[in-house]
């Protein structure tokens, strides 16, 4: 079962992250063969797989006598399909086209069909869970991380076409929207390994800080990406009415100009989302966003530095530094 081509530098992990996929595939057991095909289709669409490789990796924490691969592959396949749950959901509320190049399951089936696949992956979560999660307070614990994402995603809904929209607004839900999982599978994948609490901690807020640089970064990409890189068009959160912090930097700089083009909500034209564009660019709000990207990646290595010697860190610093320092 084939993985990105990323992960081909690490032979291990990239074994093991097709166990990972094996996992998921051999909990796929839906009456409708439909569905099933379908969410099959999605789970080999070619996603990098980032956030298992994270729990596989701090799975390597604690003392090495009680580490469980098997444990540890289960619990990665488990927040694996909650991100693919997460993401079914994300598409129909954005009424997005494409994810990973390829449409979108609510564009080739209706809305209907997708957010039931995506509930059903919820469950197949929990199902994995249930089966090799440590302690029912390991379980209890995802289950409020699982609430903690949603909410961050209804924040999201309701901030829609918002131009008041602070920067405390804006970090709070990407820490609820993207962080949290990654915080959430750095910290399982250390319980896995029956890691010391300090040990636990120290992986929850490495993956915290990653999670938030990594969705500032991929926020900028919405600016300066294009379509091969980001696989959407370029300024597609501005017309969804997603305002992300380059814009929110903007708005406090020039509100007087950029309010009548954000005015127009879902009807802007190309031409006026590359004026807004300039408007961003003039008042440094790229720059001053790509700063405080690097002050979360700054802190999420600091907390790196403090885990326990492994083979594991130069991995997790090789990952971290390839996820932060993508091409803007």
């Amino acid at each position: 079962m084939p993985v990105h081509p990323m992960w081909e530098p690490y032979p291990r992990l990239q074994s093991d992250l097709q166990s990972v996929l094996q996992v998921i595939e051999s909990h796929l057991q839906i009456h409708d063969k439909q569905i099933e095909a379908t969410i099959k289709d999605l789970v080999y669409s070619g996603g990098k797989l980032l956030r298992p490789a994270y729990t596989l990796l701090c799975s390597q924490i604690g003392d090495v006598t009680h580490q469980e691969k098997e444990r540890s592959i289960a619990v990665a396949a488990a927040l694996e399909t909650l991100h693919m749950a997460t993401l079914i959901h994300d598409d129909v509320i954005d009424e997005a086209d494409f994810r990973h190049g390829n449409p979108t399951i609510h564009t080739q089936q209706g809305n209907q069909f997708a957010i039931y696949s995506g509930d059903y992956l919820f469950c197949v979560c929990f199902t994995i869970l249930s089966k090799y999660a440590r302690t029912l307070a390991h379980l209890e614990f995802n289950a409020r991380s699982m609430e903690k994402i949603l909410t961050g995603e209804l924040d999201q809904l309701h901030a829609r076409y918002q131009k008041g929209t602070s920067i405390k607004d804006y970090l709070t839900r990407i820490s609820g929207k993207t962080a949290q999982l990654f915080a959430v599978s750095c910290y399982s994948g250390a319980v896995t390994s029956q890691a010391t609490r300090r040990q636990t901690m120290l992986a929850w807020n490495m993956g915290h800080y990653i999670g938030m640089a990594f969705q500032i970064i991929d926020d900028i990409l919405d600016f300066k990406g294009d379509f091969n890189t980001m696989r959407k068009p370029t300024l597609a959160d501005i017309r969804q009415g997603v305002y992300t912090l380059p814009l929110i930097y903007a708005l406090r700089e020039q509100p007087e100009q950029l309010h009548p083009y954000l005015d127009k909500k879902a009807d802007l034209t190309d031409e006026e989302l590359m004026e807004i564009l300039a408007i961003v660019e003039k008042t440094k709000g790229i720059e001053k966003s790509r700063w405080l990207a690097l002050k979360y990646t700054d802190k999420a290595l600091k907390s790196l530095n403090k885990l326990p010697v492994g083979d594991y860190k130069e991995t997790l610093y090789e990952l971290t530094a390839m996820l932060l320092e993508r091409k803007i």
